[in-house]
């Protein structure tokens, strides 16, 4: 039976994240160290590189090496020689130096980077929304809630400044990432590598070779066993679904028919009540941001690694890490939309603070607009200094980043 999303809302859209994406960055990496040995070696390596077909490759033997290996390359290393022989084509070079780690590690750093680099692209449409809204409404009063009561009277303007944070926080997360390449060899020195070229310094010029060709930061070390950047990224993707979490939450209750100071587009039905129209996005957003605390937790908990390779905490990094990165992608598109078609009501706020009594009633009126006007255009201002395409994260390769 194939997990094809019947029950998975907050993760919509898995597209570049499922397991053929998976396959495919990690032939992708066996390619790249063809191409870095061919460069290092002064060898012609391109054939073979051209050779190895993600597509062809036999899942089911591929699945079954997993549960008798519990690694994915143990198995796809003799799919791939078979590949290459198949074409008349020498294998002494494919997996030269290399151990399972350095293929699973880079390859999910491919599967990350293209994830989060979309959700980018989303957060920042997004941002866009909100700082139209931000500027539009930053004089329209409404109640500011405080431990679910009536707080004072601020501006939905003000609100829409506080979402336009988060974005941009989490925008930035983002650009903040280096996302490296890993290639140490069976216990991270790199001996073979150096080996095989035939000098000390063959590990180092292979992965810088790899790095490049693959798009990934040089991280100038293996980190076997020191796994912050897999934890810097499952970071960067739980604060994308914590900030986002945030605004569905607001909308959702904000909309509320009794309440009614946003306006969602029309959405998804009920089976029950056909007058009812719920929120979709805003669950889909919701129900991803509920889950990536935990998913959060296992990576940290898989960063206490221990040993060169550490027995079954790297193999629950996997599926974790790939499992939050599906999520931010998945709900920064779907808070594109959210906010996209969201609206606010500013008569019906209005109407909210003069029913609110002395909470409506502070601060003057000519006090909360000026600072209404000063957080959204400080907003405003630093999403704007983050939402450039060519900025860190749509640039590569990238520098490693100390």
């Amino acid at each position: 039976m194939t997990d094809w999303g019947l029950l998975d809302p907050g993760a919509a859209d898995a597209s570049g994240s499922d397991d053929d994406a998976a396959l495919a960055a990690m032939v992708e990496v066996e390619r790249a160290l063809l191409l870095a040995w061919g460069s290092v070696l002064d060898e012609v390596l391109d054939a073979q590189a051209d050779t190895l077909e993600a597509a062809a490759l036999d899942r089911d033997a591929l699945r079954d090496g997993v549960a008798r290996d519990g690694v994915p390359v143990v198995a796809l290393v003799p799919a791939l020689r078979a590949q290459l022989e198949a074409a008349g084509l020498s294998a002494d070079r494919l997996h030269l130096g290399a151990t399972s780690q350095d293929v699973v590690d880079t390859a999910l750093m491919l599967v990350a980077r293209e994830a989060l680099r979309a959700a980018r692209g989303s957060l920042v449409a997004a941002g866009g929304s909100l700082a139209t809204l931000a500027d539009a409404h930053r004089g329209d009063v409404r109640i500011a809630r405080s431990i679910a009561r009536h707080g004072e009277a601020s501006t939905l303007g003000v609100l829409a400044a506080g979402w336009l944070d988060g974005v941009t926080s989490a925008v930035a997360a983002i650009d903040a990432l280096a996302f490296p390449v890993q290639f140490g060899g069976a216990v991270g020195t790199g001996a073979a590598a150096d080996a095989a070229a035939g000098r000390p310094t063959g590990a180092d010029e292979v992965r810088r070779e790899l790095a490049g060709r693959l798009g990934l930061a040089d991280p100038g070390r293996s980190w076997h066993a020191e796994r912050t950047p897999v934890l810097a990224v499952a970071g960067a993707a739980a604060t994308v679904l914590a900030a986002l979490g945030r605004i569905a939450g607001d909308a959702t209750f904000l909309s509320r028919e009794e309440i009614g100071e946003v306006r969602l587009a029309a959405s998804g039905g009920s089976s029950a009540m056909p007058h009812k129209q719920n929120p979709v996005d805003a669950v889909r957003i919701t129900a991803a941001a509920t889950e990536a605390p935990g998913l959060l937790s296992v990576v940290a908990s898989a960063a206490i690694a221990g040993d060169e390779r550490s027995p079954g905490r790297w193999h629950a990094e996997w599926s974790a890490l790939r499992r939050l990165v599906r999520l931010a992608r998945s709900s920064a598109g779907a808070a594109a939309r959210l906010v996209g078609g969201l609206g606010f009501d500013a008569v019906r706020a209005a109407a909210i603070v003069a029913d609110a009594g002395p909470a409506g009633e502070r601060p003057a009126r000519d006090v909360l607009a000026a600072a209404s006007d000063r957080i959204v255009d400080r907003a405003v201002s630093r999403f704007g200094g983050v939402a450039d395409p060519t900025g860190p994260a749509a640039s590569a390769p990238q520098e490693a980043r100390p």
